[in-house]
């Protein structure tokens, strides 16, 4: 039989008897717990991932793209130093036509060899086989797009390969490395069903495009300690003349940059939301625990006076902080397990891995437990010092009463503008600063987590507006396949349903000032456009200037370029064509890097003739299937951005997610609220329900004695308002710096409606805590409290 010692048994009836404090304290640890082992376990789970399938289907190192290159080049490149594998490619864009969807969608088509695996990014084979290469109609299609559609090997569907419909029929269904995250040209967001990734032999790519013997896209993997910046620079040169657009490393792979976008908003909520839990239940502990010493001071006198050590007491109080503890590790463990693999099925949504299992390594859960327990007892550190501190024969007698200090307004004007109550009330919160200071503060954090998360409603919000209303406020922009002259323009406008087109020129370059640079494309516009407009950093429409480079604010950030200066441009699919232009403005841009030019003036500085890329149009909504289906017939057209659609699946997409985070939010906002109010008003009663029960013996009744307590929690909840509001605000600032990168920008809005639901969510709650405790007053044992003790 297992003997417990009388500290144990003491400890078990103190948590049986503060089971709702302590279940209170617990819950709150336990969020703590569970957003460390989320976000920590689901950064885990992508950066792991995401490696066993880099390695075991040999994602490239470096990527370069050219116009048309002789494949007698492969051995040039697989001779550079630190290449370990060479695969050349043909990629071209395609105009899927899928049947029972009226819209066009737009694709890719990657060739394969046609002999053997692929050297570089080979194909995970979900279902079916990959093409046979005598066989010019079959293809493979990545597994998001062939989900979209319902497609299972054998199904068929067209597209217009280089002018000419064709009939492909599907033979397998495939994972890449390369397209984890696959998302269509004009999309912020992916949209499966839109945008599919096909796999072709090479041999019948080749004959579509007349391209055999040629080759325009190389991937390369590289040895673990090569030069990779070395490469790039051997690659750029080997291509130079043959229209390279300039090789690049994985961080600027479009679905690798996504995923370390991804990770590094994982990384930015990780540093920002458990610390609120731990600061939050290291400060209950500390409540609690400071609550039951003062209450126990003589039966500590005893234990030390029967000889209990100083040190004995002290562990016997810290045991009582780590049960908290260990209930909020099982059950935020718990929480964290189960959330975490819902998380796992949500990114599975967003990024094609061949599997996607939520890391649950111990380690995790042990970096938790240290984390929570040491704060906890951080928070308890004070309370044990007092418990050490205590002389027995100190400990045995009572407490100093409190010292009543002045309100230092006038006893005459509280009795004047507020009720007796009211101002017994205030004059208590006056009484104990700290811990109404303290008090308000914890439940501030309960405000700022909400605002943290509903800001993200008011952000997207204003990118949609700026971005698809305010900026990009045509129907539909198209692609041409390579550049033409300006009266491909007309051709465009011609297109039934068509109203308007404006067109648009894009260049790869790599731009620079001293030592930093950045690839990017600058887009040329005609000086005033209605369909595409520059807004400047007030949100005003630009008139692009005749000559010279406007650039976005992160863009002009980044190359520390100011207006005045001269901006290097190399063109990237221009021989040694390099240019100095100023930089004479700085506009807004949440999408991607960006950089303006008049169009004019761009087709000035590349000195090759008028050319355009595409252009934008607006669409007569009736005459819409009549425009889509031109648009499949129309050969030199390479892709289309469907800007409505787009829109509403970026909004359908964000809002989703932004709906399942909030909710979490609001929960764990509850749980904060509820622990510090609930703890609050349990101390608070134990402290004072010798007056309270005085008062009802005076005649009052309950509802004016609960009116004490309702009145302090009520004023402190009043001013942990402001508080939320500021921290929330920091909290939000914090997030949308963690999210900031090349791909995009969160801006930082926040409107009044979002303080205003974060405080009445916390209102509700607190109300809610302090209702309960209010049953407690009403059913006051009189006799029993107003007992004085021997």
């Amino acid at each position: 039989m297992v003997m417990i010692g009388a500290l144990d048994r003491k400890l078990l009836r103190d948590l049986g008897r503060l089971w709702a404090q302590v279940l209170a304290v617990a819950l709150v640890m336990a969020c703590g717990v569970m957003t460390i082992v989320v976000f920590i376990g689901a950064n885990r789970t992508l950066e792991e991932t995401r490696a066993a399938f880099y390695e075991r289907y040999l994602f490239a190192s470096v990527f370069a793209s050219a116009n048309r290159a002789p494949e007698r080049l492969r051995g040039a490149l697989a001779a550079i130093e630190g290449v370990a594998a060479v695969e050349t490619r043909i990629v071209k864009t395609l105009i899927l036509d899928i049947e029972g969807m009226v819209e066009p969608a737009a694709g890719i088509a990657v060739s394969l060899p046609d002999f053997g695996d692929p050297a570089v990014n080979r194909l995970y084979m979900r279902s079916g086989r990959l093409p046979v290469p005598t066989r010019a109609n079959e293809v493979a299609v990545v597994e998001t797009f062939a989900q979209a559609h319902g497609f299972a090997p054998g199904d068929t569907f067209g597209t217009l390969i280089n002018g000419k419909k064709r009939e492909l029929t599907i033979t397998g269904i495939v994972l890449s490395p390369e397209y984890i995250y696959a998302i269509g040209p004009g999309d912020m967001v992916p949209d499966q069903r839109r945008y599919g990734i096909v796999f072709m032999p090479r041999r019948a790519l080749a004959a579509a495009f007349d391209m055999t013997g040629l080759f325009n896209d190389v991937v390369l993997t590289t040895l673990r300690d090569a030069d990779i910046d070395a490469i790039i620079e051997t690659v750029d040169a080997l291509l130079e003349h043959y229209g390279g657009t300039g090789a690049f490393g994985r961080e600027d792979q479009t679905s690798h940059a996504f995923l370390d976008a991804e990770l590094q908003q994982l990384n930015a909520m990780s540093g920002v939301i458990p610390p609120i839990f731990l600061f939050v239940s290291a400060f209950l502990v500390n409540m609690i625990l400071s609550r039951m010493i003062a209450l126990e001071r003589e039966q500590i006198g005893l234990l030390k006076a029967n000889g209990y050590s100083s040190a004995g007491v002290a562990w016997h109080y810290a045991k009582f902080v780590i049960a908290i503890s260990f209930v909020g590790l099982a059950v935020g463990g718990i929480a964290g397990a189960w959330l975490g693999g819902a998380m796992a099925e949500l990114y599975g949504q967003f990024f094609s891995f061949p599997f996607l299992v939520f890391a649950q390594s111990t380690d995790l859960y042990v970096i938790a437990a240290l984390v929570s327990v040491g704060a906890a007892l951080a928070g308890a550190a004070s309370a044990i010092r007092t418990v050490v501190a205590l002389p027995p024969a100190v400990a045995m007698r009572p407490p100093a009463p409190t010292r009543y200090r002045s309100l230092g307004i006038g006893q005459g004007l509280m009795h004047r503008v507020f009720s007796q109550l009211t101002t017994m009330a205030f004059r208590h919160l006056w009484r104990h600063p700290v811990r109404t200071g303290l008090t308000a503060i914890g439940t501030s954090f309960s405000v700022a987590l909400l605002v943290t998360a509903m800001f993200s409603f008011d952000s997207i919000d204003h990118m949609i507006d700026q971005i698809f209303f305010q900026t990009a406020r045509e129907d539909a922009a198209i692609t041409f396949a390579g550049e033409r002259h300006p009266d491909a323009l007309r051709a465009i406008a011609n297109l039934p349903g068509v109203m308007k087109a404006e067109p648009f020129r894009q260049v790869a370059v790599t731009l620079s000032n001293r030592h930093i640079e950045k690839r990017m494309v600058i887009e040329g516009l005609p000086a005033r456009t209605d369909l595409t407009r520059v807004l400047d950093l007030d949100q005003a429409p630009v008139a692009l200037p005749s000559n010279g480079l406007i650039l976005s604010e992160r863009v002009a950030e980044q190359l520390a370029l100011r207006v005045g200066d001269l901006a290097h441009v190399d063109f990237m699919q221009r021989d040694d064509r390099e240019a100095r232009v100023p930089v004479v403005g700085v506009v807004q841009g949440f999408v991607g890097l960006t950089a303006y030019m008049e169009l004019g003036a761009m087709n000035r500085m590349m000195r090759d003739g008028e050319r355009i890329s595409g252009a934008r149009v607006r669409i007569d909504a009736r005459l819409l299937d009549q425009t889509y289906a031109a648009v499949k017939q129309t050969p030199g057209i390479a892709s289309i951005a469907l800007l409505s659609l787009s829109r509403e699946n970026f909004r359908a997409t964000i809002e989703e997610n932004i709906a399942i985070s909030v909710t979490i939010y609001v929960i764990l906002a509850v749980i904060i609220t509820f622990g510090v109010i609930y703890n609050s008003a349990r101390i608070q009663l134990s402290e004072r329900a010798r007056e309270l029960a005085s008062l009802r013996v005076f005649g009052f009744t309950r509802a004016e004695v609960a009116s004490i307590l309702m009145i302090e929690l009520g004023a402190i909840v009043l001013i942990a308002q402001p508080l939320g509001w500021l921290l929330g605000y920091g909290f939000a600032w914090s997030v949308s710096q963690g999210f900031e990168s090349d791909l995009y920008r969160i801006p930082l809005v926040v409107d009044q409606s979002t303080f205003s639901t974060a405080s009445l969510v916390v209102v509700a709650a607190a109300l809610v805590s302090a209702l309960i405790v209010r049953r407690r007053i009403n059913r006051l044992d009189l006799i029993e409290v107003l007992k004085t003790r021997e």
